[in-house]
């Protein structure tokens, strides 16, 4: 399995590690410390030391109750970061659901487009399929970034999320978008409860198998770890870490952190404890 996007074929053989690079005022986790362009160039430089083998630039947040940010403010976020990532040589990712982003950014040379709204918002689905090979990553949200937590989905999730992105994913497919070019995300924390998001975790190898396209895990320094540990937001790495290998042990392909270094070092300790691959015998001679 690959992911195909602007610039390069990812091959998901084994898993990736996407590094998370807000250059915001308000995120929940790292809000504030990398809004700078020469902050955020710095973090992203240090994630790739760190093993990133992705970055995902955001220039709005999306956390609970987080207000909308006008167009030309993430812009100006935004553009001055990915016009300098496109030239590190790795895939540059952008956290976004405005089409007019998506477009400036893939302009610039970005190789993925993920979209918390899955490219519902207008315009949006004409912005990744008119391009030649971006990918993208489409995630299932009840609500709205304003409302999701106040008034959370209800009932099983799984089924309802598993509809949600097969439809998205079978609009953009219906588009000419290549299936290699469309990894999936169930949306950890995303107006769902605790227990919600974990019933997801739960099953994901069957929602990941079942979807036919490469799934995304994010659940780095989430809320629902700090309800099962009681730890605050900024002591999250170990259940972070603990998560991302849970998700990668049940098909996640990628895994979207804050902690990079820690998480790379636990997917190296997983990938080396892995059974050989066993070479299919060959036909018995007649």
């Amino acid at each position: 399995m690959h992911w195909q996007t602007s610039r390069f074929r990812i091959d998901l053989s084994r898993p990736r590690v996407m590094g998370i690079l807000n250059t915001t005022p308000d995120s929940f986790s790292d809000g504030g410390r990398h809004q700078a362009v020469a902050d955020a160039l710095r973090r992203g430089e240090e994630m790739l030391r760190q093993g990133a083998d992705i970055l995902d630039i955001g220039g709005e947040s999306t956390r609970p109750g987080s207000p909308a940010v006008p167009l030309d403010e993430e812009l100006a976020r935004v553009l001055p970061v990915v016009k300098a990532a496109v030239g590190w040589g790795v895939p540059v990712s952008v956290d976004t659901y405005k089409p007019a982003v998506m477009r400036a950014v893939l302009d610039l040379g970005a190789d993925i487009v993920n979209d918390i709204w899955a490219l519902r918002q207008p315009g949006a689905v004409e912005a990744v399929a008119g391009h030649a090979q971006c990918g993208v990553c489409l995630m299932h949200m009840h609500g709205d970034p304003q409302t999701m937590q106040t008034a959370p989905m209800h009932g099983d999730p799984v089924e309802p999320v598993r509809a949600f992105l097969a439809s998205r994913a079978a609009e953009l497919r219906g588009r000419g978008v290549e299936a290699s070019r469309i990894v999936l995300d169930c949306g950890i924390g995303f107006g769902k409860t605790v227990e919600q998001n974990f019933a997801l975790l739960a099953r994901q190898n069957e929602l990941a198998a079942d979807s036919g396209h490469a799934w995304l895990a994010g659940w780095s320094r989430k809320s629902s770890l700090g309800a099962v540990t009681g730890l605050p937001v900024e002591e999250r790495m170990a259940p972070s870490v603990a998560a991302a290998l849970l998700s990668v042990e049940r098909g996640a392909r990628i895994v979207r952190v804050h902690d990079v270094t820690e998480t790379v070092a636990a997917l190296q300790v997983w990938n080396a404890a892995r059974p050989p691959v066993q070479e299919p015998m060959g036909r018995p001679a007649a």
